[in-house]
């Protein structure tokens, strides 16, 4: 069943459409660094520069991906909606979910399928991500201490001390997307065409984002209640010391949110007429 499931999801060439635009974003942001990237460092350190003698690779490719990260992961959700959307919605639009539930397996089990393979898919978005963004930026600028700007500090990583951290925000990215996997195919179980489910999923996270972003005392009570807020806890691995208290509550956070969803998934996909 789940090689069937890939076999449906990367059969489609809208399914490519998506590591296109990955590609494509990281190239644009890589030659704007390479073209005037010093410019751009010297901008961000302007303040910095007149108390410190920064020397060395400032530039380098860790940097650049961690510009690139800010970036995509705050898109990769909208497309990852594009697939688990499509997940059962799809089958509905195209008469096919009947057929799919003659066979001799449970509903819960067709759920939990169509749900690993969302997230396969997910997963191999990260990985192209990181061989475009960490792989490309640190071939073309090499490696060196990372600089992470902050709102309120700076945080210098050694070079030898920043892999380990990309792979841990790369698996933490992985949990994310598994929660928006999981919100999408939740809302794919209530449609029987794919488009409400996108539109759906990419509204909601918009909109919970914004409400995350804002710092307003309205909104303080409930930011940490969202998944959006515990989306971007990835951030947390280029802090020094790491806060791995903070990290870790954003990552039991986005598991409770997966679970709730797929578990109200199987629940209503068990209890759906598929007669109607």
């Amino acid at each position: 069943m789940l090689r069937l499931e890939l076999f449906k999801i990367f059969k489609r060439p809208r399914t490519y459409i998506s590591f296109g635009i990955v590609a494509a974003i990281a190239l644009v942001i890589e030659l704007a660094m390479y073209a005037d990237g010093k410019n751009f460092i010297n901008f961000a350190l302007q303040g910095i520069n007149e108390q410190f003698d920064m020397r060395g690779n400032i530039l380098n490719g860790y940097l650049i991906t961690y510009i690139i990260l800010q970036t995509l992961l705050v898109q990769i959700p909208l497309l990852v909606a594009l697939v688990a959307g499509d997940a059962i919605a799809g089958e509905a639009s195209m008469g096919t979910l009947r057929l799919l539930l003659t066979k001799p397996q449970s509903r819960s089990k067709v759920i939990i399928v169509k749900f690993v393979a969302s997230l396969c898919y997910a997963l191999l978005l990260l990985l192209w991500l990181a061989i475009v963004a960490l792989g490309l930026s640190v071939l073309i600028f090499g490696a060196g201490d990372m600089i992470n700007l902050k709102s309120d500090a700076m945080v210098i990583i050694l070079k030898d001390d920043v892999l380990w951290r990309y792979v841990a925000a790369f698996a933490f990215a992985a949990l994310a997307m598994a929660t928006v996997a999981a919100l999408a195919l939740l809302l794919s179980c209530f449609a029987d065409n794919s488009i409400g489910p996108i539109v759906g999923t990419m509204g909601i996270i918009i909109v919970l984002m914004i409400f995350s972003t804002l710092d307003l005392p309205i909104f303080s009570v409930i930011k940490q209640y969202l998944f959006t807020t515990h989306m971007v806890g990835w951030k947390g691995f280029f802090d020094d010391p790491v806060p791995y208290k903070a990290v870790g509550t954003s990552a039991m956070v986005l598991l409770v949110y997966t679970f709730l969803f797929l578990g109200a998934s199987i629940v209503w996909f068990n209890k759906k007429d598929i007669q109607s």
